[in-house]
């Protein structure tokens, strides 16, 4: 089949999307005379051109009110989260109740599993997606050294074939060791390969055999669909300076389901965690807010919460449908001018589109820090993991289609470009 391998014509694909780019709501690094191909959102994610604005406006209320600007700004600091959980539970496909805008990632997961790692005897072993991120591998076997385990207690879960970890694969381990497991922790997306993992049927298998789920959404929140509450996952977190654009470092999130919240559970209880309605008795006594508030250890970070307002509202702008469904045209036609442009390339991310987001993950083999080199001199933006993937991710809310192609014209293994 031929494809047409011309500007013009990512172009015409461009003007034609029935979902129109956001590009210009977002500040794109400069180039020479012109802009950086930036497809390194999976790393971190542009900076919205209204984040400015706001943020003189809340450093404005901070110079007039002082102390008065927690309920006296434009944006009370007090609740400054609480507007958060209504647009994020939309990407995560929560209830509002059961999200919230708090803390950092691992330090997120690190409080979830205090409530949901509490392993016995016989079932103490936590199930990780195999080649998992260092920060959770980390996370997992630290946790499990409080309870007294070793790294015998973590399973790195991956396909004996070396692929796609399939449903079937899944339910086999769960039939044939669950009973030993007390706790998941999975990546929605995988970091390395881009693969989107099977949520809905991990989270099945898991709990039938008595396991609670919990999910790493760094990769995946604002990049997959997702349906954490239908679904049943018990807990989740995720960071929100890569598709969710609140810029390094900014606050991360975490989901609870709930039907955790009302119970007895355990928890890094703090001030902000505490009954909004009763939180200034100054109670000696810990009583936890009745969502995933209970959760938040403390109060909103104003400057590092602020930029999400302005991220979430171009979210909300285009919808997740209508933003999946362009990340897939994007996806498609970057594999398929890969491929046209240099047909020895291997890629680790699956074909299938309900088994990837917006990643693509290349294996570009000897050639590949070389092809690295050529891409930045380009000014094109991408992450390279040695010794041999380089990982591009065109994020549907600013990246286009002539992104896609002037990445793809300067990528090629022939050492003679």
């Amino acid at each position: 089949m031929s494809v047409d391998l011309s500007i013009e014509y990512a172009r015409t694909l461009e003007s034609a999307d029935p979902v129109p780019s956001l590009r210009d709501e977002f500040l794109i690094p400069p180039h020479g005379g012109g802009e950086r191909v930036y497809l390194c959102g999976n790393s971190l994610g542009l900076q919205p051109r209204q984040v400015a604005a706001d943020m003189q406006a809340e450093l404005r209320d901070w110079a007039a009110l002082g102390v008065d600007g927690h309920f006296e700004a434009e944006r009370p600091w007090y609740s400054y989260h609480e507007a958060l959980s209504e647009p994020l539970a939309r990407i995560a496909g929560a209830h509002p109740h059961e999200v919230v805008a708090t803390g950092t990632l691992t330090a997120n997961l690190h409080a979830l599993m205090v409530s949901f790692y509490r392993p016995t005897k016989q079932r103490y072993r936590i199930v990780i997606e195999g080649g998992a991120f260092p920060s959770d591998i980390y996370a997992v076997t630290s946790q499990a050294a409080m309870h007294g385990y070793g790294p015998e207690a973590i399973v790195e879960l991956s396909s004996p074939s070396g692929g796609r970890l399939t449903a079937e694969e899944i339910s086999d381990f769960f039939a044939r060791e669950g009973e030993s497991v007390a706790m998941v922790l999975f990546g929605g997306v995988n970091y390395y390969s881009g693969e989107l993992f099977d949520l809905a049927h991990l989270t099945r298998a898991a709990q039938s055999a008595g396991a609670l789920v919990g999910v790493d959404l760094a990769h995946a929140m604002g990049n997959a669909p997702l349906t954490l509450h239908s679904w049943g996952v018990d807990f989740a977190a995720w960071c929100s300076y890569k598709y969710l654009n609140a810029g390094p470092g900014a606050i991360a999130g975490l989901y609870v389901h709930e039907r955790h919240h009302h119970r007895d559970t355990l928890r890094m209880a703090g001030w902000w965690g505490t009954d909004p309605a009763t939180r200034f008795k100054m109670s000696h006594e810990f009583v936890p807010h009745a969502s995933a508030g209970a959760w938040q250890v403390s109060n909103a970070p104003v400057f590092s919460m602020l930029p999400l307002y302005a991220s979430l509202d171009l979210f909300d702008r285009i919808g997740t449908a209508a933003l999946r469904a362009r990340s897939l045209r994007l996806h498609r036609y970057l594999r398929t001018l890969l491929m046209a442009f240099d047909d020895r390339l291997r890629f680790l991310t699956p074909d299938a589109d309900e088994y990837h987001g917006c990643q693509l993950s290349i294996d570009a083999g000897d050639a590949a820090a070389t092809v690295q080199r050529r891409l930045q001199t380009a000014g094109v933006v991408t992450d390279f993991r040695p010794p041999s993937v380089i990982r591009v991710a065109p994020v549907p809310l600013y990246n286009t289609y002539v992104d896609v192609w002037r990445f793809a014209s300067h990528f090629s293994t022939d050492d003679t470009q």
